[in-house]
């Protein structure tokens, strides 16, 4: 029984959005540090989509490594967008 399936569904349906966001970011960092193919498009559409949603985070840090520029940025809007979207669904089941 999930954490979420008596308390509102609205909670759920954003800690399940928020968990997408991630992991999208997620596997843009794993296709970045495996060098997948940059013509595929499913590589080419899980990068746009992790640009899109890492805007304001993907140039945030200056590290020698480009491994670690994306690690990092990409990573921080993962875990920011993972906190923000289950902090707001526990706040929303508890009400």
């Amino acid at each position: 029984m999930s954490r979420y399936s008596s308390g509102n569904r609205a909670g759920a349906v954003i800690a399940i959005v928020a968990d997408i966001m991630a992991l999208i970011l997620g596997l843009w960092i794993l296709m970045y540090l495996l060098d997948a193919n940059r013509a595929n498009e499913l590589v080419q559409f899980v990068h746009n989509v992790a640009n899109w949603l890492a805007g304001w985070s993907r140039d945030l840090f200056t590290f020698d490594k480009a491994w670690a520029r994306v690690v990092a940025g990409y990573g921080l809007a993962a875990v920011v967008y993972l906190f923000i979207g289950h902090a707001i669904a526990g706040r929303m089941t508890r009400h």
